[in-house]
């Protein structure tokens, strides 16, 4: 299983760091000109020499600190930006099993609506709690959806929401909550129940599962 210590973002999937292995749809992928990686100040240098430099992606435009949250670590990002970038898209390292399905129809309704998001419908019934835990509403499962990224914005919208965010304080757990602040509708398309966010011990071991799956069916 490696290293206990190991960040998540360096686990093994497929021979590869998980982070390799998500860049790598990226970078292969023909729509997307430019990557941003964002790390953490002091994984600079491990990143570029594990992550980056052993596996030569051409579209790697550079490595940037993030900060002490999600939020300010994409906020840091777009200050990197090329002028001319119309959309921006936003998406999680850890989660490797992003398809070009997901990129191609998340930036074509970015494209046509300004701000998109994958997601998928959720499967569990949710329950709204009060501060003691009980229950006091159950909504309509079938109005909710669990969003994924990756996440695509036009480019002034998502600075423009960032912005309004450092304004007004506001801090959200992702960027379509941040446009959607703006008054912004998010149009979402459809994920994948596959598109796992790798975050604890439990997902590696899911998630090296889905790889061995998915790599069996390919050499069939």
């Amino acid at each position: 299983m490696g290293d206990p210590h190991t960040k998540k973002t360096y686990l093994s999937l497929l021979d590869l760091p998980v982070l390799s292995q998500t860049i790598r749809v990226f970078d292969l992928n023909p729509i997307i000109s430019d990557i941003l990686v964002i790390v953490s100040e002091g994984d600079l240098s491990n990143c570029q020499a594990v992550a980056i430099t052993p596996y030569n992606f051409s579209k790697v435009l550079n490595l940037v600190v993030g900060g002490s949250t999600r939020q300010e670590s994409v906020y840091n990002g777009l200050n990197f930006v090329p002028e001319d970038t119309q959309l921006v898209i936003v998406h999680d390292g850890v989660r490797p099993f992003v398809t070009d399905k997901m990129i191609h129809e998340c930036v074509s309704s970015a494209n046509k609506f300004g701000a998109a998001a994958v997601a998928v419908p959720t499967k569990d019934t949710i329950k709204v709690i009060d501060e003691n835990q009980f229950s006091v509403e159950t909504p309509n499962r079938d109005q909710l959806w669990a969003v994924q990224t990756p996440q695509c914005f036009r480019k002034d919208l998502l600075v423009k929401a960032h912005h309004q965010a450092k304004v007004n304080q506001v801090e959200v757990t992702d960027d379509a909550a941040l446009v959607e602040q703006l008054g912004f509708k998010v149009k979402l398309v459809m994920g994948s129940y596959n598109n796992l966010k790798i975050t604890t011990p439990e997902d590696m071991v899911v998630a090296r599962a889905f790889a061995h799956l998915s790599n069996t069916a390919e050499s069939i």
